[in-house]
């Protein structure tokens, strides 16, 4: 939440508890009220959306990838953060404003949609930290009395706290994202500019979706994803000090500073205490997993993990499945699970890596070894006993045997983290062949590689490789920095290294582009998708930033290239998703942006480099990342494009006598102006693109 956003004055204890909505009332058709008088597209293809469902893990996927497609981004590369306006639409140039405007605001934003104000899971009050720490008063009055803890923590005024949220503490797989209700866009407060402060933006009440069309599944891709948000940002908002008489950002000096009284906890008190939430969430979250989302293969049932370190899978599978199904119990409109059912007990690669790298985030914020010396003071701070408890000393010491159980941030997040990680390499790692595999149905390991899974999960695996050896994650995971050299991040670099060569040796074809997947005993499949294509290039390119071996890095640019060559529709400025097809969803959309990022900051041509592609020239990889947001994320008109809504922080302010439901004349329409009769979340949908018939 941005610092200029309105305050509202209202006890919190109360305005936690909401009725979540049951009625479907939203209309799933474009609106045909829609003013587009702005914009006429000249684009020459049509972009429309082929399904309104959520879909929980590629949203959060996505937007993880546009999050660091966003302002780390254009930051890397040389801009004045500062400079970045979203009413100075394009500028100072068109890819500055696409990629640190809308690429990182509507990633930030879709977060806060599914965590404080869609319903779309589990409430907070229920939290199993939540419970425990009540000590007899209410769950409500606990949760209302630590938002305000947290909010002094941060220096943040307890009455600007918003109303009527819907924090989660675990979030379903899909759902229907249009309002069930009129947004509320009455007036709040006025700016001295002719701009208005809707009421939704105070308070969150007219924003909750369907819950009878929410899919009550607890699947570890989709909870893992939103989970990989919340440690991105908190990691973000929480990665400083600020003064509390300023507001000033403070990087910090030591773990003590916000002793000092004019020093708090986060970046600013606004982002400090949207980060003390999020964390808030995690901290639950992570207990919720450890102690009943695990499934024992030899009991067939939902078990506790218990101590990470002591697992050990060769005497029995305890991992997360893929599917569980939530029979809620409402408790006064804060819905909370009443009975957990197996549906899909197993284990597939892709819930794992989006698990594994949300925990080596989280790891990264909350490590208390004493040998790391990289971690921020502020995360010390944060993790110091007020406002989130400590690790025992048994839990950070260099002693795995003496680790106890503990629901502390650090401790449970390292037992879920291990558990992962040991699964991955016993359940889908197939040594022989040097590859992991999609699945494992708790007793065999299955036959079928993907190539864009096998991918992601390298840089899943470089990720947990910085956390536990103690390098820099989040923001800086691309720095260099002296680690801990653990048995854990030497096995990771092992499985990277054996999983890029694959790829190399298996999977690269004649055209230079890389087969969807391969058979363990039969081969390649003979589809080529875009999908491949970003997996292999971020996979390939994290094995190159884990190892330092350049061959990797050649690799990644020579599928690159291949792509560009082979998958670029030049009449529509985009890739195909496969030949003669262009269909895109977020996990591809989230790819792409990542592979437009890592191709700029590590493929691009260097002086080095003895082939100088012409497809990995900095303005042509910047051409392809603006043409992309154009046509595909915001589209040619406002009934198309996967962004089906935006406002405030991407430049589309409420103005008085202005009822367009688009005042920044662009292609995105205001949450309550399209696609629905009551509008639709600021979310992302799959598309299909087509060109237009002649007339």
């Amino acid at each position: 939440m941005k610092s200029w956003k309105a305050i509202t004055n209202l006890l919190l204890s109360s305005s936690l508890i909401i009725a979540a909505g049951c009625s479907k009332v939203a209309n799933n058709a474009s609106n045909e009220d829609s003013k587009d008088t702005e914009t006429k597209s000249q684009s020459p293809v049509e972009v429309a959306v082929t399904d309104y469902t959520f879909d929980t893990a590629g949203n959060m996927f996505a937007y993880s990838e546009f999050e660091l497609s966003g302002e780390p981004l254009v930051e890397s590369l040389g801009l004045d953060l500062d400079v970045l306006d979203p009413i100075k639409v394009d500028q100072p140039t068109k890819f500055d404003y696409t990629a640190g405007i809308e690429s990182y605001e509507y990633s930030e934003e879709s977060m806060y949609e599914v965590v404080e104000k869609s319903g779309l899971g589990l409430h907070l009050i229920n939290g199993p930290i939540v419970k425990a720490s009540a000590n007899g008063t209410s769950a409500a009055e606990y949760l209302g009395n630590r938002f305000y803890q947290l909010a002094e923590a941060v220096g943040y005024p307890k009455e600007q706290i918003f109303q009527n949220m819907f924090p989660t503490f675990i979030e379903y797989a899909s759902g229907d994202p249009h309002y069930i209700t009129k947004v509320n866009t009455e007036e709040y407060a006025a700016n001295d500019d002719g701009t208005y402060v809707p009421q939704y933006q105070v308070d969150f009440s007219s924003l909750r979706w369907d819950r009878e069309a929410m899919d009550k599944i607890l699947n570890p891709a989709a909870y893992g994803s939103v989970f990989l948000k919340q440690a991105l940002w908190a990691g973000d908002f929480m990665g400083g000090f600020h003064t509390v008489d300023g507001d000033e950002e403070l990087e910090g000096e030591t773990p003590q500073d916000d002793q000092d009284p004019n020093i708090a906890l986060g970046v600013s008190s606004a982002d400090g205490f949207q980060g003390a939430i999020l964390t808030e969430e995690i901290w639950n979250k992570v207990n919720y997993i450890r102690d009943h989302l695990f499934y024992s293969a030899a009991e067939g049932k939902l078990v506790s993990a218990g101590i990470g370190s002591a697992y050990n899978p060769e005497i029995g599978y305890i991992y997360l499945p893929h599917e569980i199904e939530v029979k809620e119990i409402q408790n006064h409109g804060a819905p909370d699970a009443q009975a957990l059912t197996v549906k899909d007990s197993k284990s597939v690669l892709r819930d794992q890596w989006l698990m594994l790298w949300p925990s080596a985030e989280f790891f990264g914020m909350t490590d208390q070894r004493p040998e790391n010396k990289n971690v921020a003071p502020s995360f010390r701070a944060l993790f110091d006993g007020d406002p989130y408890p400590k690790a025992p000393a048994e839990n950070v010491d260099s002693d795995a045997n003496n680790d106890i159980l503990s629901k502390d941030p650090y401790s449970v997040n390292r037992d879920v983290i291990m558990h992962i990680f040991k699964n991955m390499e016993a359940m889908h790692f197939n040594e022989q062949e040097g590859t992991f595999v999609t699945e494992h149905d708790g007793k065999n390991q299955g036959k079928y590689v993907s190539t864009f899974d096998a991918g992601y999960t390298m840089e899943a695996l470089r990720i947990f490789q910085r956390a536990i050896d103690g390098l820099p994650v989040g923001y800086a995971s691309g720095e260099d920095a002296q680690g801990l050299q653990t048995d854990e991040g030497q096995k990771a670099l092992h499985l990277i290294q054996k999983q890029a060569d694959f790829i190399i040796n298996q999977l690269k074809l004649e055209s230079g582009l890389v087969a969807n997947g391969y058979t363990i005993g039969e081969g390649q499949d003979k589809e080529v998708t875009l999908e491949a294509q970003l997996g292999a290039i971020r996979g390939l390119t994290a094995a190159y930033l884990a190892t330092k071996d350049e061959k990797y890095r050649d690799e990644a640019r020579s599928i690159y290239e291949a792509m560009n060559k082979e998958l670029f529709n030049d009449d529509a400025n985009v890739f195909e998703t496969k030949e003669g097809e262009m269909k895109y969803n977020p996990f591809t959309a989230g790819a792409l942006s990542a592979v437009f990022r890592i191709a700029l900051t590590n493929l691009s041509n260097v002086e080095t480099d003895e082939n100088q592609s012409a497809a990995l020239e900095k303005e042509n990889i910047i051409e392809k990342y603006v043409s992309f947001y154009d046509t595909v994320i915001d589209g040619p008109s406002l009934t198309e494009g996967m962004q089906v809504s935006e406002f405030w922080d991407t430049g589309d302010f409420y103005k008085k006598d202005d009822e367009s439901g688009n005042t920044d004349h662009d292609n995105v329409p205001q949450i309550q102006a399209g696609h629905g009769e009551n509008g639709i979340a600021p979310i992302l949908v799959p598309v299909e693109i087509t060109f237009k018939k002649e007339s």
